[in-house]
């Protein structure tokens, strides 16, 4: 057999040389695989892959919901392709699986055997090592919360199998899509809440909260109440997104909507729906005080204290009527007020210590909080770790009108339109493009006034990161030259706040000081 050599070379100056031929071992036949692709669903494991062309069986075993059981038991599969591929299905027994095993044979000796497991919810800022290095009662709150996040999650998915399997579906049917908020205006006549279609959309909207209490966003509740084996929400791709959330004011206006009702109609099924939601809001709030954008916790940056289009703002705003007593939530005793009076002080509490200091200076806040740490955190590609003009303005005007009146908010609004007031923006003018897009362009001349959405944190200044390649530009301009606009990178909402809102605060101060 003829030999393979390698040439060990020796460095010259003129060059290299061959200095000595060492034989090269052959190298050993890799050993068998088996690639395993399992998909699953409420009825079953769709399997798939390739194993070694000379396998002459395949068999299989499945754990579920983490006993043994039959897992002992190898079972055979249909047998492999020529070129060793291979597809079947496996029923599920229940929907939870725990592992799933297959091994190649030939002439009844094992070959190699692959595995492969359900992919598990995987935090990153409510990590489980994350948690470990907190401080002990710090860590004990942490860890119950998450507990009970998860386990609130495990129910959602059993009740939701639960009505698949009994209907033989493999898969939960998607809600109909409706529009992005659900939000009655304030030009509704009160009759209309005693109309028989604001009855039967309020028999809808409490057909689609979850089992955790909340509602996702963007559910067509005008196409009638939920059926068996239709999924709370409006993704079929990943219908566990937005499962019970605060984001586009969902969960805090279904509250108040059905609240309103119940107390007109004396419907008990609409107050207990919306006593539901009430403790959906106090089982959400993190120990600290904030609130994920998603509950129970979805993974990534739902994970996040979220200001983002008023999240937190919501939550602490029903909490606030409900421990007064304000109508619609007058029918609720005064144990849920107490609980509600204290989430909403802890909720103070977590935002005046998320509001970014800068030399020891209150400034305003970012989009998302990291939840430990409290500093500015990014979201989507879009909306990077910033001091945010929109979200800022509404948290301020909020605690101007209705937060506490002392020392520790008076300085964080101080603080806050300071810090806006500062960071108007002077010298540029809305205008057309060619192709008929929104631009801002520079003009001195300018009589509009903005605020950008995001500022870096250390300069402040304005920032504008794509939506599509993430790369934070210095100019609108240049950002919409490279990414799509569907989103609104500036605001003027800091400039009532920072003229008759300012007034009307002061007033509010000299009120309460008499």
């Amino acid at each position: 057999m003829p030999h393979f050599f390698r040439f060990i070379s020796l460095i010259l100056v003129g060059g290299a040389l061959p200095l000595f031929a060492e034989p090269e071992s052959e190298k050993p036949n890799p050993k068998p695989k088996i690639t395993l692709h399992v998909v699953a669903d409420y009825l079953a494991l769709h399997v798939s892959g390739k194993c070694p062309m000379d396998a002459k069986a395949l068999e299989y075993r499945l754990q579920t919901n983490g006993r043994s059981g039959s897992a002992e038991v190898w079972l055979k599969s249909p047998a492999p392709a020529e070129d060793g591929t291979f597809k079947f299905d496996v029923p599920l027994p229940e929907w939870r699986w725990s592992k799933f095993e297959m091994r190649s044979l030939v002439d009844d000796q094992i070959q190699t055997t692959q595995e492969t497991m359900p992919k598990l919810r995987s935090f990153t800022m409510l990590s489980p090592e994350r948690l470990a290095a907190l401080e002990n009662e710090t860590r004990a709150a942490w860890e119950r919360y998450m507990k009970n996040s998860a386990k609130q999650a495990e129910q959602e998915r059993d009740f939701m199998a639960s009505e698949c399997r009994n209907l033989n579906l493999a898969d939960s049917k998607a809600a109909p899509h409706g529009s992005s908020e659900f939000k009655l205006g304030s030009d509704v006549l009160p009759a209309w809440y005693g109309s028989k279609e604001a009855h039967h959309l309020a028999t809808a909207i409490v057909s689609y909260q979850t089992p955790s209490g909340g509602w996702s966003k963007a559910v067509d509740y005008s196409s009638g109440p939920r059926s068996p084996g239709m999924h709370w929400t409006n993704n079929p791709e990943n219908p566990w997104h937005y499962c019970g959330t605060l984001d586009n004011r969902s969960t805090t206006e279904q509250i108040k909507f059905l609240s309103h009702i119940g107390s007109l109609s004396e419907r008990a099924d609409l107050k207990a729906s919306a006593l539901r939601g009430i403790e959906w809001i106090l089982n959400a709030q993190f120990p600290n005080g904030g609130w994920p954008q998603v509950y129970p916790v979805e993974p990534g940056y739902h994970e996040a204290i979220t200001l983002n289009d008023g999240a937190m703002l919501h939550a602490l705003e029903v909490l606030l009527s409900v421990s007064k007593g304000d109508a619609p939530f007058v029918f609720l005793d005064e144990s849920i007020r107490q609980r509600a009076t204290a989430a909403f002080a802890k909720g103070i509490d977590c935002l005046l210590k998320s509001q970014v200091k800068l030399d020891g200076r209150p400034t305003v806040w970012c989009a998302q909080h990291d939840p430990i740490s409290l500093e500015p955190v990014a979201a989507r590609l879009k909306e990077p770790p910033s001091l945010s003009g929109a979200e800022s303005a509404e948290m301020l005007k909020f605690l101007m009108q209705k937060g506490p009146i002392n020392p520790a908010t008076t300085a964080a609004i101080e603080g806050g339109l300071a810090w806006l007031s500062a960071h108007r923006i002077t010298n540029l003018r809305s205008a057309k493009d060619a192709a008929g897009k929104t631009d801002y362009v520079v003009d001195d001349s300018s009589k509009e006034i903005y605020w950008a959405r995001f500022y870096d944190v250390q300069t402040g200044l304005p920032i504008f990161a794509g939506a599509q390649d993430g790369i934070i530009y210095h100019s609108f301009h240049e950002m919409a030259q490279h990414n799509k606009v569907a989103y609104d990178y500036f605001t003027t909402r800091p400039d009532e706040i920072i003229g008759k809102g300012y007034e009307r605060w002061k007033k509010r101060l000299q009120k309460k000081t008499k």
